[in-house]
């Protein structure tokens, strides 16, 4: 564009070398460094001619010294670069804040320790792949799970444009024909088979074994990744603002470093251990072992606050709407807007959910044991239950009682002979 013969001749071999070399097109990789998305490397260079970047976002799982393995073992195994994105903030600001407030326990059971992480990977992948201008995006998921559903449903709706590659879900490889695909592409890493697959994160850890494979099928202690190092009784107190935890033992914090904290005295007690049975979104059955001690300690600890600080009516509206929210979280829906609507009810219900909660800690159970709160509706000043009453009349007692029986008095007179 310049009358610089040295710029126009720059101008015109860059205008040969593209009309002569076809760019290679650019994929996403969600990878973990495990042996399905290593194979996904070599196998999307060689065999679909795509240049990789590679990208793992941390959701609590990784340690530095881990992020750093992962990063080296992608590059090793040939992709262009590798991105690590810290989504843990994102993470709880977007998702375990609402699981909290809606003290979400999947089959009253499961605090979504797993699959609530996934879309917020995924989002911030399509937040890469728009930055890195990719044709494509890969995951490692098999056809069996849900994890495809989760990745694949947030592509398709954010990024419609990109097309989707799965490799071990497309090829049904078995784990030794992965293994020797690498072998041939010069990649002979140790594949020692763990016996049991451990998936951890912020909110919980999930464990998967032969053992969870049948209905009667029984974890053994080594399973679980953390053992019994106290067996004494320990006291601890967390403390709630709004329906947020910000505090333990007194000690302010932020809300992940409260969970983190819990985490880390409660392990020492193997605390959180369970197994979840439930339905997958492509229609079977699951179980898997799971060990979440700050997930089922805090949803406890929140939800006695809660009983003492909402009114009957509260309490209930948000148990049918936690509920759901934790349904539509677990099946993929998170997209979907009504869950923004039950966002805003379930923080509305949060206005007065402030006090300290104390917990005891003992191996392998806690016990939730009471709380203060300056919004506190058990207050002495109305009456102390089963003890006295200050509000009301015996005359107001046999009154209400007589309004109360009266549909159900007109019922039974009308009906005494049915």
């Amino acid at each position: 564009r310049t009358n610089s013969s040295k710029n126009k001749y720059s101008y015109q071999k860059l205008v040969s070398l593209l009309k002569n070399k076809k760019m290679k097109q650019k994929v996403v990789l969600a990878f973990s460094g495990g042996l399905d998305t290593s194979f996904c490397v070599p196998y999307l260079i060689h065999e679909k001619g795509l240049e990789v970047h590679t990208v793992i976002v941390n959701t609590g799982g990784f340690s530095e010294e881990e992020a750093k393995r992962i990063e080296e073992r992608a590059l090793q195994l040939g992709a262009t670069t590798h991105t690590c994105i810290d989504a843990v903030e994102d993470y709880y600001q977007r998702g375990i804040r609402y699981l909290i407030f809606g003290n979400v326990l999947k089959n009253n059971t499961y605090p979504l320790s797993v699959s609530s992480e996934r879309f917020f990977q995924a989002l911030n992948i399509v937040e890469h792949i728009k930055k890195t201008g990719a044709d494509y995006v890969a995951h490692g998921s098999t056809g069996a799970g849900n994890d495809q559903i989760r990745f694949d449903l947030v592509f398709e709706v954010l990024a419609p444009e990109v097309k989707i590659i799965a490799p071990i879900r497309e090829l049904g490889l078995s784990r030794q024909q992965e293994i020797d695909y690498l072998r041939e592409k010069g990649f002979d890493f140790s594949w020692e088979k763990s016996k049991y697959s451990i998936n951890q994160g912020l909110w919980g850890t999930s464990v998967g074994g032969v053992e969870t494979l049948k209905s009667s099928g029984v974890l053994p202690e080594e399973a679980y990744p953390s053992q019994v190092t106290d067996h004494g009784v320990e006291r601890i107190k967390i403390g709630f603002h709004k329906g947020e935890p910000v505090s333990f033992n007194g000690e302010k914090m932020n809300p992940v470093d409260v969970i983190r904290t819990i985490n880390k005295t409660a392990s020492k007690f193997a605390i959180g251990r369970d197994i979840h049975v439930g339905d997958t979104i492509i229609g079977t059955k699951g179980r898997v072992a799971f060990e979440a001690p700050a997930p089922l300690i805090i949803i406890k600890a929140h939800h006695l606050l809660e009983k003492h600080v909402l009114t009957k009516h509260q309490l209930y509206w948000k148990e049918q709407l936690g509920n759901w929210y934790g349904q539509l979280m677990h099946e993929a829906q998170y997209l979907e807007p009504v869950m923004r609507n039950i966002e805003v009810f379930l923080t509305d219900t949060q206005k007065f959910v402030t006090g300290e909660v104390e917990v005891e800690l003992r191996p392998y159970h806690f016990s939730v044991l009471g709380c203060e709160s300056p919004y506190d509706l058990m207050n002495p000043i109305f009456g102390d239950y089963g003890e006295s009453n200050k509000s009301l009349t015996p005359q107001d007692i046999i009154g209400f009682t007589k309004v109360v029986a009266n549909p159900l008095k007109i019922y039974h007179t009308i009906h005494q002979n049915d």
